[in-house]
């Protein structure tokens, strides 16, 4: 059985390739997983890959064919996609990839659409019964308050703002941003919780991931929490009409009254799932076993509670 897989705009995604790799060879040993990237030869995740494609800007009218041309070339079966930009180009052409016995791993179009904008996504959790930061009018605001770009992504131009001093023409003039209450880190925990959905829509895994320190945008430093967030988002999330796979939802939590504060939803594997499978939340594992096994999943909390990942700086190393 051959079980290629493609995970596309690969970049430093090391972790994620290399726990791909060990969990796909398990069903398979010749199994291959390959990547694409801009700059095959400076993409570190490229390199570690089985093999890295020069892929063409998501937004280029030939990505798609260059897609199916890597796969039909490669017997590749599955893409996973790991940015926010391509997936709406993809969840649009999910239909042709299937017609050609691909099975592209990204959520219906309509649900892309709504967490590609924090203004949609605000409804739709609110919708679930998730509370969410109040909105603050930019033109009568109360401090502090947060300001963020509604279709942002990497904590690129988000503001913290505690007075009008700080509250500048120029973040008045933005205009893609939001503002909202804030958030007091010093009262709410942070977290990302990875969920996995099969092919049902149903989920078959919550992993709670509180964020102790970040860069960049994705954890530097964290722990997996079975708590209260686990039933909270069961009970409001078990089934989403038209979501598979990962995805990772970003939420505030305050222990001593359990106040939950949804932030935004990411239809994708996050930076930091690699901390959920080393606590033995296989996400790769279902995929093989529910889009090339043909096999159903059930819903499993049988991963390990307070595992700590800690991150540093490493080398890929290329002689000529």
């Amino acid at each position: 059985m051959t079980v290629n897989l493609l995970i596309t705009s690969a970049g430093k995604r090391v972790g994620l390739i290399r726990l791909f790799k060990q969990s796909v060879k398990n069903f398979c040993p010749s199994a291959k997983v390959y990547t694409t990237d801009m700059s095959p030869e400076l993409a570190p995740a490229g390199i570690v890959s089985d093999k890295c494609f020069k892929a063409p800007k998501v937004t280029d009218t030939y990505y798609i064919n260059f897609l199916m041309k890597i796969c039909g070339e490669n017997d590749i079966k599955i893409i996973i996609p790991t940015i926010d930009t391509e997936l709406t180009v993809l969840a649009e052409n999910k239909a042709s990839f299937q017609n050609n016995g691909i099975e592209l791993l990204v959520s219906d179009l309509q649900f892309i659409t709504i967490c590609r904008d924090k203004r949609l996504t605000c409804k739709y959790l609110q919708n679930l019964n998730i509370r969410t930061p109040q909105p603050i009018d930019k033109y009568h605001p109360t401090f502090p308050l947060f300001a963020k770009p509604y279709d942002g992504s990497l904590s690129k131009d988000i503001y913290i703002i505690n007075n009008e001093n700080e509250l500048t023409t120029e973040i008045l003039n933005h205009s893609k941003l939001i503002f909202m209450e804030y958030i007091n880190r010093q009262e709410y925990k942070e977290f990302t919780v990875d969920m996995y959905y099969g092919r049902d829509n149903n989920v078959k895994s919550i992993v709670p991931r509180e964020r102790i320190e970040v860069r960049a945008g994705e954890i530097n430093k964290g722990y997996t929490r079975k708590n209260y967030l686990v039933d909270f988002l069961k009970k409001r999330m078990n089934h989403l009409p038209g979501v598979i796979g990962c995805i990772c939802i970003q939420l505030f939590y305050r222990e001593f009254d359990n106040d939950v504060v949804g932030i935004e939803i990411n239809p994708r594997f996050g930076g930091g799932y690699p901390l959920s499978y080393h606590a033995k939340a296989d996400f790769p594992s279902n995929i093989v076993k529910e889009y090339l096994l043909g096999e159903s999943i059930d819903y499993s909390d049988y991963w390990l509670n307070n595992t700590l990942m800690l991150r540093y700086d490493d080398e890929i190393i290329v002689y000529e």
